[in-house]
């Protein structure tokens, strides 16, 4: 069977990194059993020791190994939370390896352990009152002895008094609690300062498409001209291309995002691809996300007393208005989020094709990214120049940091199309 790292691909120094402080975290748990520690906040400091009283070597390496906060960074698809989500197997593995077979491993990876928190954002940001009561929970003996572990994907999202609550608890740790952070970026800038200087940061870079397609094979069992070519199409993003390998419809709005350059044939053109892009993206996102939202209305409507015909029951639905709006307006947070990340998504594909003219353009011995639609990359690096296809490669790099700096999702795609027109 595999370990919990098998699936985190191409990043061999991050692996060996993680599995020298779960190798660290576990000889901490034995010396601290062998020596208590003193005080709360300590067990990274209780190390056995020798006869003449100093610490022994094996638990010095363990203490440089090992540490409460981490922070894991990198570009969109790298494997940020599969590296987070595996080091918390890892910590709590039996055997302090990760090994994948034993329960500590099996319920951290199936999202089952009771000691282990995973916060995945599904709106806009993580808000305060959600992190305070995070901590507060973290801060709990861990059930099964070993560590009670917190993974935060995209901890940019915390707002600035949930980052402040987070800190808090980062600065005094619970003495087994372990905070696992992870940032969508090759620079963890968008997590603050004060937190960002209490924690590892562990890099990871973007896979290479031959580590992408093997782990398709792999794992998924797509054929590998299959594989090698959902690879390269995502470019690096091991998420992305699982899904181009196995879902038709992804397929469909990928190639409904690179027919874009041929449909710019003038303004009007232009406000129409920059509508066809939004609503897709739209479309996506609301598939997404309906069956959850309609989940989770009726579990609440269940919950409040709906369908009852006890007495009182009328009262409590009409009670229960406030839960129920509190409920819509997170499943809004909810659709925001999902329409602007399949509108990236978009805007990634765009932005490849343009890469892919621009090096035909330079005539640069590299690959490109989208095979399929390399003749009208090469037609459009003959007609634009290498100048001209960097503007429009700019201009799609451009739209996506307008929206991630929040401006309207339509504002901004209907200024790209007109800047890919005009060139």
């Amino acid at each position: 069977m595999s370990d919990v790292f098998a699936d985190l691909v191409g990043q061999d120094e991050a692996v060996d990194t993680l599995r020298r402080a779960a190798a660290g975290a576990s000889a901490v748990l034995h010396a601290a059993a062998v020596a208590p520690p003193t005080a709360a906040g300590d067990e990274f400091d209780a190390f056995a020791e020798e006869p003449d009283g100093s610490p022994t070597a094996a638990a010095v390496d363990a203490g440089a190994a090992m540490t409460h906060a981490w922070i894991f960074t990198g570009p969109p698809g790298s494997g940020r939370s599969v590296a987070a989500r595996a080091f918390a197997a890892a910590l709590q593995c039996a055997y302090g390896t990760g090994c994948g077979a034993c329960p500590g491993c099996h319920t951290t990876m199936t999202g089952t352990h009771a000691d282990v928190r995973m916060v995945v954002p599904e709106g806009l940001s993580i808000g305060v009152n959600e992190m305070r009561a995070l901590v507060l929970r973290a801060a709990s003996t861990p059930s099964g002895g070993r560590w009670q572990v917190v993974v935060i994907e995209d901890a940019d999202r915390l707002t600035e008094a949930a980052g402040n609550a987070l800190l808090k608890a980062i600065e005094e740790p619970p003495p087994r609690t372990v905070f696992l952070l992870c940032a969508p970026s090759t620079h963890p800038d968008d997590i603050s300062v004060t937190i960002r200087s209490r924690c590892r940061v562990v890099p990871l870079g973007q896979p290479a498409p031959e580590a992408v397609a093997e782990v398709l094979v792999r794992r998924d069992g797509v054929t590998p001209d299959v594989a090698r070519w959902a690879a390269a199409a995502a470019q690096g993003h091991v998420g992305r291309a699982r899904r181009l390998a196995r879902d038709p419809e992804a397929r469909k709005r990928r190639e409904a995002v690179l027919a874009v350059p041929r449909r710019l044939t003038g303004v009007g053109a232009a406000f129409d691809a920059a509508s066809a892009l939004i609503e897709a993206a739209e479309a996506e996102a609301d598939a997404s996300v309906a069956e959850a939202d309609a989940a989770e209305r009726a579990a609440l409507e269940t919950a409040l007393g709906a369908g009852g015909t006890g007495r009182g029951a009328a009262g409590a639905i009409r009670g229960a208005a406030g839960q129920l709006k509190d409920l819509e307006k997170r499943q809004k947070s909810r659709a925001t989020r999902a329409q602007r990340d399949a509108l990236d998504r978009a805007l990634v594909d765009l932005a490849g094709f343009y890469r892919d003219a621009l090096t035909m353009a330079l005539r640069a011995p590299v690959a490109p990214v989208h095979t399929d639609t390399a003749a009208l990359a090469e037609a459009g690096a003959a007609k634009w120049d290498a100048e001209g296809a960097l503007r429009r490669l700019e201009a799609v790099l451009e739209c996506r940091t307008a929206i991630e700096a929040n401006v309207k999702p339509r504002i901004a795609v209907e200024a790209m199309m007109l800047s890919l027109w005009k060139g």
